[in-house]
């Protein structure tokens, strides 16, 4: 809803009301305030409701517009408005006490800290010395777990010594005395579930992949933690200082929505059923590797239906075809490259038949975006969705009436043009007279006017808003239709939205190693490095200048995972890129292990059996001087045995696999008749021919 026409007359009607009645409370400002010539402050929302009501004689909600919208139209009516600021806070944390600059500040209730927003903290010295974080790659700078990080950095030799025990009593929280102490430095993830069953923790990585982790939830939450920490190892005078704030509206209302959603996910959250998928979630990145048939591809699939389930079941089968948008298949091979994964130009077919190239984005490039939307969209609030999906809806219904090619629009110069095509992103226009005919637009662009809630009156604006120094061409034709969509009222009723939940999103990749890693992943190296998610790990891809927005980056959010699989006695394994190696947690599949696979035999005769002459086979395999385990059978092979028996199975997979793998050795005939006579093959398998035609001369 607009803001209704106010004379400036209004306005300081209002300011005299406010003057004689005051501001109720949760009408207060939290962004911007209205200060007048004798440096009284009020906050703009609510001058703008007074002054309509008095004025008017209507009533506005202050919901109905946002703080933006209310300072550019205060501006726009010649009154001065300024950015509020917020008053600062300094908690003080020694072994003996902890003070607040802010009176309302109580030990006794650390819910409090739920209302506050972290600005800096560091370790004083009794002798004046100051350490401030170490950050890792992609932390965050200040955050709720930014105090017990530093503890931690502080302390960490002192708190890697503790016993088992110690470190299982240590106090972390009491939110107040009426309520029980919260305790417990746990080594992993896991181990921390399986005390206290929640998603607020802290981890703090250490030393050679070790790990802290404590229950964390707002700024006060690991005050005792911290000050147990000054208590057993610091010395006199050593203190943590926390700077912080009283968070906005905006912000109290985001942690809330997150307080709802993170107990929702707590009440429904079990804990996963596939032990791969805690480390899956902890690594990031993950490789399986190990012999053919150990169900390496089969387990990535049954992982990404036990993540996105959120631990309800692990059969792929049972997700909704959109939770299968959450996962994506692929296969490389020695002719895969950058542009079938990332980006590429690819051919394409033109209206009046000529052939050129189009700029395209590979099948994880468009993965990427389905996780990256959903990761920021779950970052707003939900009037930040509603106004999204309100723009556009106008935007839909603006371009279904457009007469493509016929219907004619004029720059703020007077130069005509028409839309010719609009597709997700671009919007095609054709500049009759014009040296370049034919220009191209970023849909985007128009999207984030509209979304703004300002008021552009010149490109000059626009090239402000997108933070240039000099207009680009396609500006005064992006002004052109956003005056255009604003001037036509939109016939759709505003749409009520729910916060976007944060989902995860699993890309597999088979046969990892038989693509050529580098060339495949390009630049990518630097983006997937689990330290590097989201934008601290932005990066320009090589077709960059090819982009609408040269200046547009590629980042993977913090949502996506990824599974990869290999088999070890694969010959294309030397390939495998060092750089790739390091930046993914490689996990051994032995051909002994998941038996459990062979269940779904629903024979238990038959499930024994195969148990009995895999292991046999696998045993003589191992015993070969030049094999190993790595060219074992494992249990996935022996579920063809629903539809075969034990000689077929032999005799059109086991039987060609094994004469591959020993191909070139000494007495290879002697080694596949020991490997028939393991597995139960009754037939001599090399030589039958010499034999029968011996026995008839």
């Amino acid at each position: 809803m607009a803001i209704p026409k106010l004379k400036r007359e209004y306005i300081i009607e209002a300011l005299k009301f406010i003057d004689t009645n005051g501001i109720p409370f949760q009408n207060k400002s939290t962004r911007y305030e209205l200060v007048s010539n004798d440096g009284k402050r009020y906050p703009p929302k609510y001058v703008i409701a007074v002054a309509d009501h008095l004025g008017n004689g209507t009533d506005i909600s202050t919901d109905s517009f946002n703080t933006i919208e209310a300072r550019n139209y205060l501006e726009n009516l010649g009154f001065f408005i300024e950015t509020k600021q917020q008053e600062k806070f300094e908690l003080s944390i020694t072994a003996e006490s902890v003070v607040s600059t802010d009176e309302r500040f109580s030990m006794d209730d650390l819910n409090l800290g739920d209302n506050y927003k972290p600005l800096d903290v560091y370790f004083t010295k009794a002798n004046g010395d100051v350490i401030r974080r170490a950050y890792s790659k992609g932390e965050r700078r200040n955050s709720n777990q930014t105090l017990p990080r530093i503890a931690c950095q502080v302390f960490e030799k002192q708190l890697a010594a503790l016993t088992v025990e110690d470190k299982e009593n240590f106090p972390v929280c009491k939110y107040s005395p009426g309520r029980d102490m919260i305790r417990g430095i746990f080594a992993s993830v896991d181990e921390f579930k399986e005390h206290r069953n929640t998603l607020e923790y802290m981890t703090y990585g250490y030393g050679n992949g070790r790990q802290f982790v404590i229950y964390c939830w707002n700024i006060f939450s690991t005050i005792f933690f911290v000050q147990e920490c000054l208590k057993r190892f610091g010395e006199p005078g050593d203190q943590f200082l926390l700077t912080y704030r009283e968070k906005d509206v905006k912000e109290t209302a985001a942690a809330e929505t997150e307080a709802a959603v993170q107990e929702e996910l707590v009440q429904q959250f079990k804990g996963y059923r596939n032990p791969f998928s805690s480390m899956l979630i902890e690594s990031k990145n993950l490789i399986f590797r190990g012999a053919p048939g150990t169900g390496k591809s089969y387990l990535a699939k049954e992982i990404a239906a036990d993540i996105i389930s959120n631990g309800y079941f692990d059969d792929y089968t049972l997700l909704t075809d959109e939770q299968k948008t959450q996962v994506e298949f692929v296969q490389f091979h020695p002719n895969y490259d950058y542009s079938d994964f990332v980006e590429g130009l690819r051919p394409k077919i033109h209206d009046d038949g000529t052939m050129g190239f189009e700029l395209q984005d590979g099948i994880f490039k468009k993965f990427v975006a389905r996780a990256r939307k959903n990761f920021e969209d779950s970052q707003k609030t939900r009037e930040e969705v509603e106004r999204e999906v309100t723009v556009q809806d106008a935007i839909t219904e603006f371009f279904s009436g457009v007469a493509f090619g016929v219907d004619t629009f004029k720059t703020i110069n007077g130069n005509e043009f028409t839309i010719t095509g609009v597709d997700d992103r671009h919007i095609n226009i054709f500049i009759p007279g014009n040296a370049t005919s034919q220009l191209t637009l970023n849909l985007d662009e128009v999207r984030k006017l509209l979304e703004s809630g300002q008021k552009f009156d010149k490109i000059k604006d626009i090239t402000t808003f997108f933070g240039k120094n000099f207009a680009t061409q396609g500006y005064s034709y992006d002004f052109a239709i956003y005056k255009a969509i604003r001037a036509k009222k939109s016939t759709a009723s505003k749409v009520r939205m729910k916060q976007t939940e944060l989902k995860k999103y699993i890309f597999i990749i088979d046969e990892i190693n038989r693509g050529e890693i580098s060339k495949i992943f390009g630049e990518l190296f630097f983006a997937i490095d689990p330290g590097y998610r989201g934008k601290a790990g932005e990066i320009s891809t090589q077709y960059s200048n090819l982009h609408s927005d040269p200046n547009e980056k590629f980042y993977i959010p913090e949502n996506v995972y990824i599974i990869g699989t290999m088999n070890d006695i694969d010959r294309s394994v030397d390939s495998f890129d060092f750089a790739m190696r390091r930046r993914f947690r490689f996990v051994e599949l032995r051909a002994d292990e998941r038996l459990e696979m062979l269940s779904s035999l629903e024979n238990e005769e038959l499930e024994a059996e195969a148990i009995k002459r895999m292991s046999a086979l696998n045993k003589e395999i191992a015993a070969v001087e030049d094999l190993n385990e790595n060219y074992q059978i494992g249990a996935s092979y022996f579920l063809k045995l629903k539809t075969l028996d034990f000689n077929q199975l032999w005799t059109d997979y086991l039987h060609p696999l094994l004469r591959e793998y020993i191909q070139g050795m000494y007495d290879e005939e002697g080694l596949m008749n020991r490997f028939a006579k393991a597995y139960g093959y009754p037939k001599t398998v090399w030589g039958d021919t010499n034999e029968a035609a011996q026995n008839q001369g």
